[in-house]
């Protein structure tokens, strides 16, 4: 049987990469509520560099088990590219990872306080810095979830890809 999470997303690649590099990822995820990291899993060897993941669906647990500032929260909203970069300091922090992956959104499908359907902020930060990319995703609440994962992996892929190239 095939891993269905795995269709069309660069997990397998990912993994490699990680191992390659000796390093490892983990993610604090709100749309997709670990979804990421169950893709991350899917692959064989992923227990060499997958350090866990944070599920903060709900805006207090943002907070309180990522380290998102009550402040961001307050000003910005859970959607926000202040919160995706929080997010991911708080996965790498949290769980002791050289990658932290932080994503938040709206899967639909209704907005959500004035953030349209499909919107996706994706954090990223490991040794070279943080980043933070706003997506636009379209289709229903699966879709949009799925190409959020599908974002993040990608992402990570290539720059470990660009780092080993130096």
């Amino acid at each position: 049987m095939t891993e269905p999470l795995l269709d069309g997303i660069p997990a397998r690649e990912l993994v490699v990469e990680l191992v390659r590099a000796g390093q490892t990822v983990a993610t604090a995820e709100s749309l997709t509520a670990g979804l990421l990291a169950a893709t991350i899993a899917c692959v064989p060897g992923a227990s060499e560099v997958l350090r866990g993941g944070l599920v903060v669906y709900a805006t207090d647990l943002k907070h309180s088990l990522a380290g998102v500032d009550a402040a961001i929260l307050a000003v910005d909203g859970p959607v926000a590219a202040s919160t995706a970069r929080e997010l991911a300091l708080g996965a790498a922090a949290k769980c002791g990872a050289d990658w932290g992956l932080g994503l938040t959104g709206v899967a639909g499908p209704d907005e959500q306080d004035g953030v349209s359907v499909g919107t996706v902020f994706l954090g990223v930060a490991g040794p070279d810095g943080i980043d933070v990319t706003r997506l636009q995703l379209a289709g229903d609440r699966w879709q949009i979830r799925r190409g959020a994962v599908e974002s993040a992996v990608s992402d990570l892929v290539r720059r470990l890809r660009n780092r080993r190239a130096r």
